[in-house]
Order: structure tokens, then C-alpha cells, then sequence
């Protein structure tokens, strides 16, 4: 199982690793990872591995959204299976 993981903001240092991190720390494997910084304006998507996931799916996108508010970035935590369902339609 996958999930998308997608953020955006204000440019910082660090904001890719202290997103790994938690992805780190709880057992999500990252598979791939594009990012860009436009001017000051930083966005990436990262796709992860949530197959060996320490605990819960929704304790993911808690931690996820919990690091946003920190930092003032949007990052948004979806599983691979709505990705795939609003993109079929």
C-alpha cells in the first residue's frame, strides 16, 4: 500500500527532512520524491510506502498535519486508493 504525501509553503531548511522523519519513525518507506522551490514558494509530492506502518493510517495524517500547522505549510496525507479513485473518474 501507498499514499501520496504533498507539500506546500513558504521555503524553510529542513522541511524535507523533518518530513521523511516522521515517515521514518513510523515505518513508511519513501519511494520517490520531487520537489521544487519557486522563489520562495517550496512544493513537493512524496510518494511513500505505508505497507510496514507502525500504527495507524489516520496517525499518519494526524502527525502530518500537525508538522504543517508548525511549520505554516500545507501538507496533505492521502492513501493510495483515493488518489486512485478521484483520478479515474
Amino acid at each position: 500500500m501507498k499514499a501520496v504525501v504533498t507539500v506546500i509553503g513558504k521555503d524553510n531548511v529542513g522541511i524535507l527532512h523533518k518530513v521523511s522523519g516522521i515517515c521514518a519513525d513510523m515505518g513508511a518507506n519513501v519511494i520517490e520524491v520531487t520537489q521544487s522551490v519557486l522563489q520562495d514558494m517550496f512544493a513537493m509530492i512524496m510518494l511513500i510506502d505505508i505497507t510496514g506502518l507502525n500504527a495507524d493510517f489516520s496517525e499518519l495524517v494526524d502527525k502530518m498535519n500537525n508538522l504543517g500547522t508548525q511549520l505554516g505549510l500545507s501538507i496533505h496525507t492521502m492513501h493510495e486508493d483515493i488518489f486512485n479513485s478521484m483520478h479515474s473518474i
